[in-house]
């Protein structure tokens, strides 16, 4: 997993944007008017996601649209499927573990 990912990610402005472009592509103004930034701010913000691979822009006359890059999201989302399972399984001893405890214990208190 790379963690430029997880790096552009970790500003809040920018993971407002992601979770904005989820809808579909936006343009810096709208995305700027969105999220009351500054367009300078949110074209600095949209450069650190493009940079980081996450999104990807689309040259329309002299607008520019933003869109959301699949694969990105689909490796952070394998990267993290594998702790996901790791924690499934501990929680699932766990489980396991108190209900053998439990059954000591009534039976503990029968005898």
């Amino acid at each position: 997993m790379d963690t430029t990912t997880f790096s552009a990610l970790s500003e809040p402005n920018r993971l407002r944007i992601v979770e904005l472009l989820q809808a579909g592509p936006l343009t810096v103004g709208e995305i700027a008017e969105r999220l009351t930034l500054r367009q300078p701010q949110a074209s600095k913000h949209l450069r650190v996601l493009l940079e980081a691979g996450l999104v990807e822009v689309q040259a329309d006359a002299n607008r520019r649209h933003y869109k959301l890059r699949e694969q990105p999201f689909r490796a952070m989302d394998k990267w993290l499927d594998d702790y996901r399972r790791l924690w499934e399984e501990r929680f699932d001893n766990l489980e396991l573990y108190l209900q053998k405890l439990q059954a000591k214990n009534e039976d503990d208190t029968t005898n």
